[in-house]
């Protein structure tokens, strides 16, 4: 991390193997104007997941100001996103959000205050019940939802259809059911599927009709007319929102469909449209794809964009003076 930390800033970094404590206050004291400090992991100790209040205003020592760049922890209340924060604003200092979190929130902002039509959000993954807020928070906002991965396999079983030993959250058929009824044909889920016995590399696949999944058969991918389907969705979007894989992309054959969404968001966002990825899997999915570097902002928050999407407030944006 140090080595890392001097290449970007171009500058020396000290390193303390303390974080809060005598070392920590003497090395602190001992930089010169410019001089860059690094202290040792926060989650070494207790007290920085209990937001501490005491050893935050240790690890704040004496800072006028704070700046926290740190989007993908921004969704926990932990002493060094909150506690050092209240710290530096009790003692009439600044706490400021750095230009990280600022691109973060007015990306996932823009795209969920005023996005450019039509309006295409994915999403993906494993769980309905990790993503029901963000669902329902989309619904009244977007003019089209593809859902794939394994979630999507709880939207088929609540159309009747037999997924076979596909991973499913069969208590939440009844709420898949009800999302499809108030989305209309603005929810779309998958029409194929690729299926295999095992999840694993070069497991032998096959691509079958939704209706048409064997008893044996794991549904790891989206097929190919539904990654046709989608593409096109996307490709023609204006705001495009993306948020978990389409499949297991991670194991070799399984992949196809996130990277058919993936170089569709690329396409759209060539022709103009602003696409932003969801961090996690779909960010680690886009760099797969290798068009991470093609799209309007892929966003470093896996965790925290999600509970931005889902309306929840941010702990670590919150204690922010000036975000």
């Amino acid at each position: 991390m140090r080595e890392a930390a001097e290449a970007c800033l171009g500058v020396e970094v000290a390193f303390c193997p303390e974080t809060v404590g005598p070392e920590a206050d003497a090395r602190r004291g001992a930089l010169g104007p410019g001089g860059v400090l690094l202290l040792e992991n926060t989650r070494f100790h207790p007290q920085e997941t209990a937001n501490d209040p005491e050893w935050a205003r240790a690890l704040a020592g004496g800072a006028r100001v704070f700046v926290n760049d740190a989007f993908g922890a921004a969704h926990r209340a932990h002493a060094s996103t909150v506690g050092v924060a209240d710290a530096v604003r009790r003692a009439g200092g600044r706490a400021a959000a750095g230009y990280l979190m600022e691109r973060e929130l007015r990306f996932l902002g823009e795209a969920l205050a005023d996005p450019a039509r039509p309006f295409v959000a994915v999403l993906g993954g494993a769980k309905i019940s990790g993503k029901i807020d963000v669902v329902e928070a989309l619904l009244p906002r977007v003019d089209r939802l593809l859902i794939g991965g394994a979630m999507a396999n709880t939207f088929l079983l609540a159309l009747g259809l037999d997924v076979g030993a596909s991973l499913v959250e069969a208590d939440r058929v009844p709420l898949a059911a009800e999302l499809m009824e108030r989305a209309g044909e603005r929810l779309l889920i998958p029409v194929d599927a690729r299926v295999a016995e095992r999840i694993e590399a070069r497991a032998p696949v096959r691509t079958v009709a939704r209706d048409a999944v064997p008893a044996d058969g794991r549904i790891a991918d989206i097929g190919p007319e539904t990654a046709a389907l989608y593409a096109a969705e996307v490709e023609a979007a204006g705001t495009v929102l993306w948020n978990g894989p389409m499949g297991v992309f991670e194991v070799e054959g399984f992949d196809e469909g996130t990277r058919a969404v993936a170089e569709a968001a690329a396409r759209a966002a060539q022709r103009g449209a602003t696409v932003v990825v969801g961090g996690g899997d779909s960010a680690a999915a886009a760099e797969a794809a290798g068009v991470a570097e093609r799209l309007t902002h892929v966003s470093t928050g896996g965790g925290a964009s999600l509970e931005f999407l889902a309306g929840r407030p941010l702990p670590g944006v919150e204690a922010l003076s000036e975000a």
